[in-house]
């Protein structure tokens, strides 16, 4: 007696799919500047992917990289307050930058800054899963990222890997993609 062959899931299976891009992909860190060829590549996949009529979701780091590229503060950590001064230059880079290179497929982006209070406190959370329903609805592409503007450590995801699992939870997602 043999086994039934496994059938492996399809990307063409999933519905709702949330990408989530690490900052080391999204920044080369040695030349201060963003990866165009690759973000481009990855923008093609997500307008194959809407094209498609999925709903897709992008969790993007990359805002404390960006401001700290733009402001050349030298590698190596950085204090809380000049973490949370490079988000806030690096912020409009990042959704900036979405906005860019989905905009070359006709695809408009919206941008979610979020904490973690934001999703454990229900109202918050409900008014936050209420944006990205209305933005689904629009076909907007959501990007979403920490606030880490005003995110402190004890009120921060830690990661946006973290980040990513609780938005596929809040956007009800078929499929979580982390690209660390």
């Amino acid at each position: 007696m043999s086994l039934p062959a496994l059938s492996l899931p399809r990307l063409a299976d999933f519905r709702r799919i949330v990408i989530k891009v690490g900052s080391s992909l999204l920044v080369d860190q040695k030349a201060g500047r963003v990866n165009e060829s690759w973000l481009g590549a990855l923008a093609d996949d997500v307008a194959m992917l809407h094209g498609d009529g999925r709903d897709v979701l992008i969790v993007s780091s990359g805002a404390i990289a960006l401001g700290r590229s733009r402001l050349k503060l030298p590698r190596g950590p950085l204090k809380l307050e000049d973490s949370q001064g490079a988000a806030a230059i690096g912020q409009i880079a990042l959704a900036r930058l979405w906005s860019e290179v989905l905009g070359r497929h006709g695809i408009q982006t919206g941008q979610i800054l979020v904490t973690l209070q934001d999703t454990e406190e229900r109202r918050r959370y409900l008014n936050a899963r209420s944006t990205l329903g209305r933005l689904l609805d629009w076909r907007v592409v959501p990007v979403i990222n920490e606030n880490d503007t005003v995110a402190t450590d004890e009120i921060r995801y830690g990661d946006n890997d973290r980040l990513a699992a609780r938005v596929a939870t809040m956007a009800s997602a078929d499929l979580l993609v982390l690209l660390s």
